[in-house]
């Protein structure tokens, strides 16, 4: 068993989940939402894959699997105890552990390895120290999905960076494929994170049509100082395959 090593956020670390409403409970019905429309055509088709969330807080995202037909899901969490204790209420298997450790000595591998919390929460070098462990306890073929801070966003991308002291890097398509290229991975598809999948809320059609304006003005704008950006949402996410 390796010992806890100390990562470099402090006040908002990689394996734990900081986001989510004030009242836990609202979580389970509005991140369903959200987590459903973005993740779950991305999640392995067979229903008995095994899969680890990590940062997974009170189990949203382990909720929204089990309500979908999977069961081989455990959720890890490092930080919040109170937190995991609400899940385990709601029958969700999660438990306290911290990413790093968790993966260096557990002796399973995964069909899909989710992480929770972005990427950002980690320095350069403890990015590609974790997709390269994380890779080691993938099986062949078993994905990867991971999200990040869009650094390509002209509006949020800067604020991004600035409005978390324990935010140190943010990702474009690019980048992220360069990544998870380079620490084993293939087939990777970086993709937009939609905010507005609340459809019964008229208010999220119109933000909806002004975010694809928004788009439009921005790859036209990219495009003549030669860039090739396509993808403006405030996050990005990106699925891949162990080689």
């Amino acid at each position: 068993m390796s010992t806890q090593r100390q990562l470099t956020a402090k006040m908002e670390p990689f394996d734990s989940f900081w986001e989510g409403p004030s009242n836990i409970e609202k979580g389970y019905s509005s991140l369903y939402k959200f987590y459903k429309h973005n993740y779950l055509p991305l999640v392995p088709a067979d229903k008995d894959s095994n899969i680890l969330v990590i940062s997974c807080g009170p189990g949203y995202f382990v909720d929204m699997l089990n309500r979908n037909g999977y069961k081989n899901v455990l959720g890890i969490d490092s930080f919040f105890e109170d937190k995991i204790e609400v899940a385990k209420k709601r029958g969700l298997n999660c438990e306290q552990a911290t990413a790093f450790e968790y993966l260096e000595s557990c002796k399973e591998n995964y069909d899909l390895i989710f992480c929770e919390q972005e990427l950002n929460h980690l320095t350069k070098e403890e990015i590609l120290e974790f997709l390269a462990l994380a890779n080691t306890k993938i099986n062949t073929g078993g994905r990867l999905i991971s999200h990040a801070l869009n650094g390509a966003n002209p509006i949020t991308g800067a604020e991004a960076l600035a409005q978390n002291f324990d935010h140190y890097n943010t990702f474009t398509e690019y980048t992220m494929k360069q990544a998870l290229t380079h620490t084993g991975f293939k087939d990777v598809k970086v993709i937009p994170l939609h905010l507005y999948v609340f459809w019964k809320n008229p208010a999220n059609y119109v933000l909806i049509a002004m975010s694809a304006l928004y788009t439009l003005f921005f790859r036209v704008s990219f495009f003549m100082y030669g860039k090739t950006n396509k993808i403006f949402t405030k996050k990005i996410a990106a699925v891949c395959t162990k080689a």
